[in-house]
């Protein structure tokens, strides 16, 4: 039960209580960025997932081997590969995409989460619980890159998986949306002071839903003793 416990935990930190974009604001360069659409948005971010867990688990496989005074450089190396590996299928399977994407693919070596979960988590914990963080922590990291693409892609133009066809190919270009027609994009949006903007509107309500569960916890504990005693009495 205490393990059940502790990868809900870690499943809940990365998705939402401590998710590494809206709670640590990580990795602000390429989620202002390359957050224009929704599909730049979830490409990137399901590439760093794949980083994440990559090096999260192989630093916990050999975190009892790595001498404690060089284990950063290990970590960037060992991410610097698994970036490579992204980098390598991208450009095989999807090349529009990685030309779009450009540099914030090899950028991802220098994401702040990567290194930080590699430090904080995996180099102390065991392999499954690594995995489980990483893959919590990407797909947190994601869901706030796709929200914020989707945001802007909507403003901005009035679609919804524009350019879908990139990532899962020419079958898919009739999955794009449209919701209304115009001649020129709104720049405000597709450009980054509309990513600003966006990311700020994001943090803001995740703020309010925080506060409101917890607002909501508070009551149900101030009540719970007048229910108690009302139940001991009948």
């Amino acid at each position: 039960m205490n393990i059940l416990r502790e990868n809900k935990k870690i499943i809940y930190d990365g998705l939402w209580g401590n998710n590494a974009a809206l709670v640590q604001l990580l990795g602000l360069c390429p989620l202002l960025a390359v957050t224009g659409s929704l599909v730049n948005g979830l490409a990137l971010g399901l590439a760093t997932t794949f980083v994440l867990v990559g090096s999260n688990v192989t630093v916990s496989i050999i975190r009892n081997h790595i001498p404690q005074e060089i284990r950063i450089p290990i970590f960037v190396m060992l991410i610097a590969s698994f970036v490579t590996n992204v980098q390598l299928l991208m450009n095989a399977f999807t090349y529009e995409l990685f030309l779009i994407l450009g540099i914030f693919i090899p950028l991802i070596v220098t994401n702040c989460t990567i290194v930080g979960r590699a430090e904080a988590f995996a180099r102390r914990n065991a392999p499954l619980p690594s995995l489980i963080d990483g893959l919590a922590q990407g797909i947190g990291f994601t869901a706030v890159l796709v929200l914020l693409g989707a945001l802007r892609e909507f403003i901005g133009q009035g679609t919804l998986f524009d350019g879908v066809h990139l990532l899962l190919g020419e079958w898919a270009r009739d999955l794009t949306i449209h919701f209304y027609l115009t001649e020129q994009k709104f720049l405000f949006a597709v450009l980054p002071p509309g990513a600003f903007i966006g990311l700020g509107v994001l943090v803001a309500v995740k703020n309010l839903i925080d506060e409101a569960l917890s607002n909501k916890k508070k009551f149900a504990e101030i009540n719970a003793p007048e229910s108690t005693a009302v139940s001991a009495q009948s």
